[in-house]
């Protein structure tokens, strides 16, 4: 997340003494970020859209277009070895301070409000149970939400080596049960059930516009392909970092995709677009019996407990780096006896508790905090592909070697992907970002002064300008009701 320039464009970090987290840990670190809330969701999310072949394409260009930018951290953290935790810094040694910024902001913002998603689900999942929890958008689900946010803040503030080590055991302890999963829905799988569910048209309308309303959802649940490169700084070998990328990338693709098709072919379509989140329990319920439910349940809750720790440290990680570069306020560089950037990870709390409160004025609330978290994350992702690509075409200077044909194609299929998902995410949530990415300008403004520099360069007022356009766009929309949460 930053740059390679050297003056104002960031400052080059070298392994500190501690970086021995290794190529298993990684994976264990892509894989578990990957694999959290959205994957017990999918069931009823795409049946909500397509049928079978939708979500076969959907899954094909969903997995073709992350894999190009696995490969584009992949090759990125090979390429650029001195540009430390992966997104922000791409953007901004390849676009300017600003969007650098902003692509650091907005990464961390989709991280937090992901994490805003974590406890719906997990509410949502205890009241099938106890009914004053409804669907994790109640008062008392509000409330043991924010007890169990600030729990964790506790618990991560004790240190980011007890708190990855924790994620490791937790990462195989949850994705067992999802294997089991698959593996019980493929034995009692209906040939003539998932026949029915196969094209889906007479109720979800062009096979384009099913496979464009499942895209927010794989964002989502492939939100953590860049893990590793957010960690960088504490890999014991830098190449560990683009393998760890792709190898958890296909491991979590296999699962992702075999747990949506197997799902058809237990319900109609119509009864999986209407189970309750979490969608996996209701369709394994329906296999099996109520055991099926509570062991979904179980799975789900050790899941998302997992995903949440890992990305409250990504999210902490984000702005402390940043931080670090001079590209954020220096009060959120200090970091205490435990090698905790204390400040990032009290603002990264406040903006999850934020949220929370804002998901209790909402219609649906997992769905809303699911959509706007893969919104907030695209325009980093458009920015990374973007500098792979001004790598690739020859632009990237000489310290970064010979372009090949790869690369650019790479970066070609990255770009067109992240801006294709742009325009499925539509204009509600490309408003909604901008009424979140405007106001963090003010950090942008106190970085500058702490430094005695002019605020905007000309480029960058341009930028400004654009952005709070769009922010009060959305701010008049959401007042007059042209969109809603």
């Amino acid at each position: 997340m930053q740059s390679d320039d050297t003056t104002h464009h960031g400052t080059q970090h070298s392994p500190p003494a501690t970086a021995t987290i290794t190529l298993a840990t990684l994976t264990a670190m892509v894989v578990g970020s990957m694999v959290g809330a959205g994957v017990f969701s999918l069931p009823s999310r795409f049946a909500g859209e397509t049928g079978v072949l939708g979500a076969l394409i959907s899954w094909a260009v969903a997995g073709t277009g992350m894999l190009m930018l696995a490969f584009v951290f992949q090759r990125l953290a090979i390429r650029k070895p001195e540009l430390d935790s992966g997104v922000y810094a791409y953007a901004k040694a390849g676009f300017g301070e600003y969007l650098g910024f902003f692509s650091a902001f907005g990464y961390w913002a989709s991280a937090c409000v992901g994490n805003v998603t974590y406890w719906i689900l997990i509410m949502s999942t205890l009241g099938a149970v106890l009914p004053v929890l409804g669907e994790g958008d109640t008062v008392v689900a509000f409330a043991a939400s924010t007890a169990c946010v600030w729990l964790f803040y506790l618990l991560v503030r004790r240190g980011v080596k007890e708190a990855t080590a924790i994620n490791r055991i937790v990462t195989v302890a949850k994705v067992l049960p999802i294997i089991a999963f698959v593996l019980i829905a493929v034995f009692l799988l209906d040939p003539q059930v998932l026949a029915e569910n196969f094209q889906g048209y007479g109720i979800t309308g062009p096979l384009f516009e099913q496979v464009r309303g499942t895209m927010l959802a794989t964002v989502f649940v492939f939100l953590g392909v860049e893990g590793a490169s957010v960690y960088s700084r504490h890999a014991r070998r830098r190449e560990d970092v683009g393998r760890a990328t792709v190898l958890g990338f296909l491991m979590v693709l296999s699962i992702f995709a075999s747990v949506t098709i197997v799902s058809y072919g237990i319900l109609p379509m119509e009864e999986l677009a209407q189970l309750r989140q979490p969608s996996m329990a209701g369709v394994l319920e329906a296999a099996v019996g109520g055991w099926g439910a509570v062991f979904v349940s179980a799975g789900l809750i050790v899941s998302v407990l997992g995903a949440y720790l890992a990305w409250t440290l990504m999210a902490s990680e984000v702005l402390y780096v940043a931080a670090k570069d001079r590209d954020m306020p220096r009060f959120l560089a200090r970091i205490d006896h435990n090698d905790v950037p204390r400040a990032a990870l009290l603002l990264s709390t406040l903006l999850i508790q934020v949220m929370l409160v804002v998901t209790l004025l909402s219609d649906d609330a997992f769905t809303f905090a699911l959509d706007l978290t893969s919104a907030l994350t695209l325009i980093p992702f458009l920015l990374a592909a973007g500098y792979a690509l001004k790598l690739a075409v020859g632009r990237g200077g000489t310290a970064a070697g010979t372009p090949t044909r790869g690369d650019l194609v790479v970066a070609a299929l990255a770009v067109v992907y992240t801006a294709f998902l742009l325009f499925a995410a539509g204009l509600t949530f490309v408003l909604l970002s901008f009424v979140i990415y405007a106001p963090a300008t003010i950090l942008f403004a106190m970085t500058r002064r702490e430094q005695g520099r002019r605020v905007f360069s000309r480029g960058e007022l341009v930028i400004f300008v654009v952005s709070v356009a769009g922010a009060v766009a959305g701010v008049v929309a959401l007042a007059t009701g042209a969109i809603s949460i």
